[in-house]
């Protein structure tokens, strides 16, 4: 019920006990628990009008500062963070250069007391004031136990980093993937809201997928599932980033695209790849064509991904997302069309692209520890 509200910023009780299918009275029996224990509270109804005669149509409301939490997203060269209420209204947000494209778990786990203390510095409060910590980044991540098996982020494996975090800040921390926590900030923010079904398909430094089915964040039986950029796309082929060959990101990620320009173009020799992918964008654009051919070779590999989703899931909606929109991706429709041309389904779902920031990603994360903290809040007001 807590969730219903929140998603819809206001309801009756009329409205949630028939969205919820529950009886009247169960709604009023639990709003009441809600109302005492200070997370929910009563406002004049915005979509009735009130008579002249009787008490005024009243809807409930979340009230913002029950609970605050944190979100994180750790990148390859720039962190993000930002401070959220109940709600989801960002109170407070920051960033921070990354120490090194690849740290030990104390190193990262420094870069995080830094994002966390700049925040609380920035929005005044205190640690004992965050509920619930959210963290993502990329690599393969057992969301349950709050374990990296690996990371390319990381010189360690195995390593129980929402322990390490939760005991350094006192507080409860949760980490996901980031592919999934960017699908979490679609599904509560984004073109996801209302989507029962739909794909998320990340292309930055990595390649990763995201999915929600029946209204949930689907992980696998281990948490670890949907590494699509590591489906492999040509047997002993090209070296990925995570040591095996003919991975789908070796051809398609950033990363990937920088290694094949070395040979034609100086801008691999740049340090930083954001700006290595402006020049070789930039390239393209002025008609080099080297840099074309690059951006069209990848571009193949992204339309065989997209066709992969859509014949495994046959979601409602892929939506593609990540600085890789910002440079050479095909129009949408005609993503449609070369996926057509793949799949068995020749009426394909809906596909958008969304160039987000890594503020956005950090949104995401703010889910995975609303999601938590919600869970934690509305359970202890039934105590």
């Amino acid at each position: 019920m807590f969730e219903y509200v929140r998603g819809h910023g206001s309801a009756s009780r009329s409205d949630t006990a028939r969205a919820l299918s529950i009886s009247a009275g169960a709604v009023t029996g639990i709003a009441a628990e809600l109302i005492a224990a200070g997370l929910i509270r009563e406002i004049e109804d915005p979509k009735r009008e009130t008579t002249v005669r009787g008490r005024p149509p009243v809807a409930l409301a979340i009230v913002p500062d029950s609970f605050h939490v944190i979100g994180i997203h750790l990148a390859n060269e720039r962190h993000s963070a930002i401070l959220t209420d109940s709600i989801g209204t960002v109170l407070a947000e920051t960033a921070l250069d990354a120490h090194a494209p690849k740290r030990s778990v104390e190193e990262l786990v420094d870069e995080i007391s830094l994002l966390i203390a700049d925040l609380l510095n920035v929005s005044g409060m205190t640690k004992t004031q965050i509920s619930a910590i959210g963290i993502g980044f990329a690599g393969l991540i057992d969301h349950t136990t709050g374990t990296v098996s690996w990371s390319p982020l990381l010189t360690e494996t195995d390593v129980k980093l929402a322990n390490i975090v939760s005991e350094q800040t006192d507080t409860p921390v949760f980490i996901d993937n980031d592919a999934n926590i960017v699908t979490l900030a679609e599904l509560w923010f984004g073109d996801g809201r209302g989507k029962s079904n739909f794909a998320v398909m990340t292309v930055e430094h990595g390649v990763g997928m995201g999915l929600v089915l029946n209204n949930r964040l689907f992980r696998g039986a281990r948490g670890m599932g949907l590494e699509l950029g590591h489906t492999k796309v040509q047997i002993g082929g090209a070296l990925c980033r995570c040591g095996q060959r003919g991975c789908l990101e070796a051809y398609l990620a950033d990363y990937a695209l920088i290694k094949e320009a070395a040979a034609v173009l100086d801008i691999a020799k740049l340090g930083v790849e954001k700006t290595a992918m402006e020049q070789l964008a930039t390239a393209s654009k002025s008609g080099d064509p080297s840099a074309q051919a690059i951006f069209d070779n990848a571009n193949k590999y992204l339309v065989l991904g997209l066709a992969n989703i859509v014949q495994l899931f046959d979601p409602d909606l892929i939506i593609l997302s990540g600085e890789r929109m910002r440079y050479s991706i095909p129009k949408d429709v005609h993503l449609r069309t070369e996926v057509n041309k793949l799949t068995l389904n020749k009426n394909a779902c809906e596909i958008v692209a969304h160039a987000w920031d890594g503020s956005v990603w950090a949104r995401g994360a703010s889910a995975l520890a609303l999601t938590a903290a919600t869970d934690y809040v509305t359970r202890e007001s039934r105590q």
